[in-house]
């Protein structure tokens, strides 16, 4: 039996009534039964019950009462242990979510997204020195981890991309100044060798508000702008 169990007292000391010991008893092995990890047997479950009362009639009535519940007391393989009811079970099937596998490139686009926004594309590709493809940015706001903030105050008005709660949720950050900075990214072994002069990594910010050089993005908008520019996609 996986619980361990110490008597620290008689455990009827206290007890004069039978229904009380009774009532104690059931929440003794309703306890241990919800502790276990594995089935517990009938004479396993006696040994840590009052002398006076019946191990058989406790799981009887543990087992009247959870019949209706969302677990119920069942028989397995002679011992007994809780169990979702049947009928629930299929709220318990495990789904497994086959891992979303970026390419190098969206990888790298999601990360100057994160430390730079807003950014457009052209500043993105910039910042990478390789031209962005339109799919790597459609499968980042596919994924739900960036979003259109707005349009830059600057000719042909480009969209701005920034994070979502989603990307803090995937990556398990509370917020999106946890991001490592440039010492801890050295510390880790993502940054080797001698730095370019002027190499700095920035202090995120996913505040929702429009900055000063950003408009809102129009209520209707060319599905093409997701795709502005042009060039070697990568």
């Amino acid at each position: 039996m996986a619980v361990q169990a110490e008597r620290m007292h008689d455990p009827e000391a206290g007890y004069d009534d039978q229904a009380d010991l009774m009532h104690e008893a059931l929440r003794m092995a309703e306890a241990l039964l919800f502790a276990s990890a594995e089935p517990v047997s009938e004479a396993e479950l006696a040994g840590y019950l009052p002398a006076r009362v019946a191990a058989a009639e406790v799981l009887a009535r543990l087992q009247e009462t959870y019949a209706l519940r969302g677990v119920n007391l069942v028989r397995v393989a002679g011992k007994w242990a809780f169990r979702t009811a049947e009928d629930l079970g299929h709220l318990l099937v495990r789904r497994v979510e086959e891992p979303r596998r970026l390419t190098r490139a969206a990888l790298e686009t999601l990360a100057i997204i994160a430390y730079h926004q807003p950014v457009t594309r052209t500043e993105i590709e910039e910042i990478r020195g390789v031209a962005t493809s339109k799919g790597t940015l459609d499968t980042l706001l596919e994924s739900g981890w960036i979003r259109l903030r707005g349009r830059r105050r600057t000719p042909g008005r480009p969209l701005t991309y920034g994070t979502t709660a989603a990307f803090l949720e995937q990556f398990g950050l509370d917020r999106v100044d946890d991001l490592p900075g440039l010492d801890e990214l050295k510390g880790a072994g993502f940054i080797e060798g001698r730095l370019p002069k002027g190499l700095d990594v920035p202090m995120p910010s996913d505040d929702p508000g429009l900055r000063d050089d950003e408009d809102p993005l129009d209520d209707l908008f060319s599905p093409l702008d997701a795709g502005e520019g042009a060039g070697q996609s990568g």
